[in-house]
């Protein structure tokens, strides 16, 4: 039987991990932010001097690695809780450095098949729906004007205690967007089928409350 894959796409700040989250919550899923991954492998290439561009000394380094989800949204690789070091501002940036390079997600997408788990799953990126599972019955592309997206990011960081300057992480993020947007294998963008949502100006409960109407929609699950 094929699993129940919740495809969630979209650019950095969209919320797509909080209503990701929380949608696997209310349908009993379990929640893969395949985000971590990318985030981890570079994280894990800085610690260890690699030039980001070096497809063979990158493809070493993820051919070795290892992951498992824990509770409480940790992310173990190698046995090694990445959980906060993956989180910080650098982070992100890092990983988008690393997903344009094909050796990478050549080696993590079937990682992340692996982790669709038999009872349903919610799970979030930026080519979910496109590559991962592109045969995904639930689609979601979540989006958010560019300065409400840098604000959400600010918060976020803010709240971990890093301090950040918001004009720059709204250029970040713009050069992020152009850099997944823009990269030849596994581009961001929406599935032809995927449901286009502006979170924009809505609250975080109305969000999931769209994506829970789709979701049992296209798995045709009843509510409990």
């Amino acid at each position: 039987m094929s699993p129940k894959v919740v495809a969630v796409d979209g650019p950095a700040g969209a919320g797509k991990s909080t209503a990701s989250q929380a949608l696997a919550r209310r349908l009993g899923f379990t929640h893969v932010d395949t985000g971590a991954m990318y985030r981890a492998v570079g994280v894990l290439a800085r610690e260890r001097g690699l030039d980001l561009d070096d497809d063979e000394a990158l493809g070493r380094l993820v051919g070795g690695l290892s992951f498992e989800l824990g509770e409480g949204e940790r992310l173990l690789v190698g046995g090694r809780d990445l959980s906060a070091a993956i989180r910080e501002a650098e982070a992100g940036e890092l990983a988008s450095r690393v997903a344009v390079r094909p050796v990478v997600r050549t080696r993590l997408v079937p990682l992340q098949r692996g982790l669709a788990a038999p009872g349903g799953v919610v799970m979030e990126g930026r080519d979910i729906g496109t590559v991962v599972f592109p045969d995904a019955p639930a689609k979601l592309y979540l989006t958010a004007a560019p300065a409400e997206r840098a604000r959400r990011r600010a918060v976020e960081l803010r709240a971990r205690g890093e301090a950040v300057d918001e004009a720059a992480m709204a250029r970040k993020l713009a050069e992020r967007d152009r850099r997944d947007s823009q990269r030849a294998h596994s581009p961001l963008r929406p599935a032809e089928d995927a449901v286009v949502l502006d979170t924009t100006t809505l609250a975080l409960e109305a969000v999931v409350d769209e994506m829970e109407r789709i979701a049992r929609g296209r798995l045709r699950l009843l509510r409990p």
